[in-house]
């Protein structure tokens, strides 16, 4: 295919997932579109907000309209890691003998929603970090390699509530997004109680393959861009990282540690599938600062100053925008 036919079938498959997605979940169009940016990129998503938004349904819904395996691990403090990984059990073999054979955890599948992931214990979090990073999980004295494509798709409740436990940073990091999940509006919500207090259920299908869908990655990281774009993303990134020649100056009174380098990467990659969605092959400006937030809200450590006077990370990437200029040469002059 030409790079017109690409795009028109990269679009095409976007649609699609959109519109079955849209059968089920009311509004939410921002956290639609992230979470299936996220996708193409081949990265994980957390979605956070108070229960009873949507989240889980979200997830749950995008494994139907994919031609993907799919596990739920509901996490709660009393689960180990083996409850997700799968572990070594004694199964009796013919002729009597037994011997051990590897049980398969949830984590085997294509599609994986780890619902309320802050409510288990940082030692089972901990889980999915290989899994998370190399698509590969150590488990019964083996590397077992995971099914391509593989996601984690998270689910998280605010850090204050009770009976919740803040996810290790090594851990965030590994999110691909952070997207934060708001109450409905009047309308959304009025849609929301006719559907669900009434015997129609919306149904939806399978609109795309696997197959399809790994093509669809790789051609997202064949979009060129433009060195200039490049080094604005870069630029952003390192105006993250307190106290040194490029920190922003909010970002050296407000933050402990910066973004790291998988922020960068974040930045290019979604640019490159919004690009294909808008129908471009090549990244812009505008395309790096839309997803810099989702993009860098998990990744940015705040200092004890910024919690008192009640500064969230959202504040911190908003100024950093308003002070990193798109031309380089602003810089000097």
């Amino acid at each position: 295919m030409n790079t017109e036919e690409q795009i028109r079938a990269f679009r095409g498959a976007y649609s699609a997932l959109r519109a079955e997605i849209g059968k089920v979940i009311v509004g939410h169009d921002a956290i639609v579109e992230g979470t299936l940016i996220s996708l193409f990129a081949g990265g994980h998503v957390l979605l956070e907000g108070v229960p009873g938004l949507g989240k889980t349904l979200l997830v749950r819904t995008l494994s139907e309209v994919l031609d993907l395996s799919f596990n739920r691990i509901q996490f709660t403090p009393d689960l180990m890691p083996a409850d997700i990984l799968g572990t070594n059990i004694v199964m009796e073999v013919p002729g009597g003998r037994r011997e051990f054979q590897f049980q398969r955890g949830p984590i085997f599948a294509h599609l994986v929603l780890a619902d309320e992931i802050n409510r288990a214990t940082p030692k089972t979090q901990s889980a999915l970090l290989e899994a998370m990073q190399e698509h590969q999980v150590t488990a019964g004295g083996e590397l077992r390699p995971l099914e391509e494509p593989f996601f984690v798709m998270a689910t998280q409740n605010p850090i204050d509530q009770e009976g919740t436990y803040p996810l290790p940073e090594a851990q965030l990091d590994r999110f691909f997004f952070k997207i934060l999940v708001g109450y409905p509006s009047a309308e959304e919500l009025g849609e929301v109680l006719t559907r669900t207090t009434t015997r129609s259920k919306a149904q939806v299908q399978k609109v795309v393959a696997r197959e399809t869908l790994i093509e669809l990655m790789g051609l997202v990281r064949e979009v060129p861009i433009a060195s200039h774009v490049q080094d604005y993303a870069v630029r952003l990134v390192l105006a993250t990282h307190p106290k040194t020649e490029t920190a922003a100056p909010i970002s050296s009174q407000y933050l402990r540690f910066g973004s790291s380098p998988r922020g960068g990467q974040t930045l290019i990659l979604a640019g490159k599938v919004r690009a294909m969605i808008d129908g471009r092959f090549n990244v812009s400006f505008d395309d790096i600062e839309a997803v810099a937030y989702a993009a860098f809200r998990h990744r940015l450590i705040l200092n004890f100053e910024a919690e008192a006077e009640g500064i969230t990370t959202d504040h911190v990437i908003a100024q950093v925008l308003r002070d990193v200029p798109r031309d380089a040469h602003a810089l000097v002059s």
